[in-house]
């Protein structure tokens, strides 16, 4: 199960002893989204939830990949590029899987999902 949870920390903060198989973490490269991002990391690694992603969400070039491993540096990093077709597709009101399967940002984050998958035994 995959949940989108409430931007912040809260969820974490309130969630048990519970492990999980993933921690995503979706952080854009500005400052308070890093601030935020950063919290989360730390407070995950504190409970010791199982596996930490942070996912670069919006990335615009080298710059603000670096950004990232800058601020995350022993994170597993995922980097999402900014990409007009997600844009559109919002706007259209429909996945951008259905709207632009080839488009940069669909792929990362079909690439994503597989990675989260469970290694066939």
């Amino acid at each position: 199960m995959i949940a989108d949870l409430e931007a912040g920390i809260g969820t974490l903060t309130r969630l048990g002893d519970q492990r999980v198989d993933a921690v995503l973490v979706v952080v854009e490269p500005t400052p308070k989204s890093i601030e935020v991002g950063q919290r989360a990391v730390v407070l995950a690694k504190e409970k010791q939830l199982g596996r930490i992603v942070v996912v670069a969400s919006r990335i615009r070039g080298d710059a603000d990949l670096a950004t990232m491993e800058e601020h995350f540096p022993d994170v597993e990093i995922v980097a999402i590029p900014d990409d007009p077709a997600i844009v559109e597709a919002d706007r259209k009101g429909v996945a951008p899987l259905d709207l632009a399967p080839e488009a940069p940002a669909v792929q990362a984050l079909c690439n994503l999902a597989r990675s989260l998958l469970p290694v066939p035994a």
